[in-house]
């Protein structure tokens, strides 16, 4: 049997056809409250001997039970989702991936410009913290750098009691360099790299490429569980799923070419003497 649902009653009881010889067996055998199911179009019931079989046409949608069905007497309740919110569900997958993949990618160069190459760079210092007044802070907060000539860094405190602060960071860290103060201003010079070092840095930046590269697959998995639970929620079917799928990896492909892009870019000017 077909019946159109209403919004104006509360609740419907559908029961199955009776049989011309049995006028007295019909049983309620599912109710449904339309506050939510005002989006369906048709119903269609058949009843076997065990169980009901309900086949709802919402605009293409399958709907969800928020009741399990139970017992001989199988009473439920069901929510159709709407495709505006099934469309605003894959559009925050879809922003969440691509915003997450620039934040790797954006990581990935941070990583590369704090590795110095042949040429001065101020930021070789990115990762240079200072402890001033008791809390780290970023060198590049607290002073301003320049490059006065192709081998070599100015460090010019805003605070010149935090000079000292910024010399002993500097000392510190792993860049090999020795800070030369005026008490005014901090001079790096960087001294030329070895090939022995050059080809170490080089490893170096190969392995956080391979770490960006497992950050963005981390990022398709993730949407993957994502697409993979609409689907058990019965909100996108598995031919939705392929073709998300299907156009993920190819968003997945294109930035790891950009990994791949700037890690060539930057094991070209470690190597280059």
């Amino acid at each position: 049997m077909a019946m159109t649902f209403s919004p104006a009653a509360h609740v419907r009881s559908l029961y199955p056809q009776r049989p011309a010889n049995k006028p007295n067996s019909s049983k309620l055998l599912l109710s449904l409250r339309d506050g939510y199911s005002t989006s369906a179009n048709v119903a269609s019931l058949s009843a076997a001997s065990n169980y009901v079989k309900l086949q709802i046409c919402a605009r293409e949608l399958a709907m969800k039970p928020l009741v399990k069905l139970s017992g001989k007497q199988r009473t439920g309740v069901f929510r159709c989702a709407t495709i505006e919110e099934i469309e605003a569900e894959k559009s925050f997958i879809e922003a969440d991936v691509k915003e997450r993949m620039e934040k790797t990618i954006e990581n990935v160069k941070s990583n590369f410009n704090s590795i110095r190459t042949g040429r001065a760079n101020p930021a070789i210092l990115d990762k240079v913290e200072v402890e001033y007044y008791g809390t780290p802070v970023s060198l590049k907060s607290i002073a301003q750098i320049s490059t006065p000539d192709a081998s070599s860094l100015l460090v010019q405190p805003y605070d010149k009691s935090s000079l000292k602060a910024i010399e002993k960071a500097i000392v510190t860290s792993d860049l090999g360099m020795t800070p030369n103060s005026d008490g005014e201003v901090i001079r790096l010079a960087l001294p030329q790299l070895t090939a022995e070092r050059r080809k170490e840095l080089s490893k170096v930046v190969a392995k956080q490429a391979e770490e960006g590269k497992v950050a963005i697959r981390n990022i398709r998995r993730d949407a993957l569980k994502s697409y993979e639970k609409l689907e058990k929620e019965k909100k996108l079917s598995e031919d939705n799923v392929k073709d998300l799928s299907s156009d993920l990896q190819k968003v997945t492909d294109e930035y790891m070419k950009k990994i791949d892009s700037i890690y060539k870019q930057k094991e070209k000017e470690l190597l280059t003497v």
